[in-house]
């Protein structure tokens, strides 16, 4: 035996409620049962999105952790690429030429990498593009 329920709707739910029970096998008991279970059913989509909201959270800080990674091997690389180009200067002592020499080279270097990657091109990619140029 199914419980008896006694509840108040506005005039408008109402009639599309009586709209809908109108068509053949359907009830008004039905629409209503199904409606709440679907309500019920779907309550727990707030603990969905309270876990998918945590998870973006952590995403969110090991995102920040990768690119804190990336600008420290982005400096380093620029530290090493500056390094190796003082101390390969074809000059057997450093010094002010030396470094005129390795800091020339240096923005050289700055220029072809942003000019790669403004091309969107990559270092991996083959030189034929390059000796096209």
């Amino acid at each position: 035996m199914k419980p008896r329920h006694n509840i108040y709707i506005d005039a408008d739910t109402s009639a599309e409620l009586e709209a809908l029970a109108a068509r053949p096998g359907t009830s008004k008991s039905a629409i209503i049962g199904d409606a709440l279970r679907h309500y019920f059913r779907h309550r727990g989509a707030n603990a969905l999105e309270e876990a998918l909201r945590i998870r973006l959270d952590r995403l969110s800080r090991e995102s920040a952790l990768v690119r804190r990674d990336i600008d420290v091997l982005t400096e380093s690389l620029a530290f090493f690429v500056r390094l190796y180009l003082t101390f390969n200067a074809h000059t057997p002592v450093p010094d002010k030429s030396t470094q005129a020499v390795a800091n020339e080279r240096y923005q050289k270097f700055i220029e072809q990498v942003g000019r790669q990657i403004a091309g969107g091109r990559k270092s991996f990619e083959s030189d034929e593009a390059e000796a096209e140029q």
